[in-house]
């Protein structure tokens, strides 16, 4: 197991409650859950900047063209 660092995490009550709860009913630590919750969201922020790195190059539209491309078409 690799090193792990202890820090305070303060939660909302029913949050909390929750965890505790999921915790119990799946005998995984609360520090699992919230470990496994955090690598999860920065797995997908990390998709999300690959997405942006993939279409960096894709052409851009401003918002007023496409305003404009809407009126024209009778769209708005």
């Amino acid at each position: 197991m690799p090193a792990s660092n202890r820090t305070t995490v303060y939660l909302d009550a029913p949050l909390h409650r929750a965890l505790r709860l999921k915790s119990a009913e799946t005998d995984a630590s609360v520090s699992e859950l919230i470990n496994a919750a955090v690598r999860q969201s920065l797995a997908e922020d990390a998709d999300d900047l690959a997405a942006f790195r993939d279409r960096a190059k894709e052409p851009r539209l401003s918002f007023e063209s496409v305003v404009r491309d809407l009126k024209k078409r009778g769209k708005l």
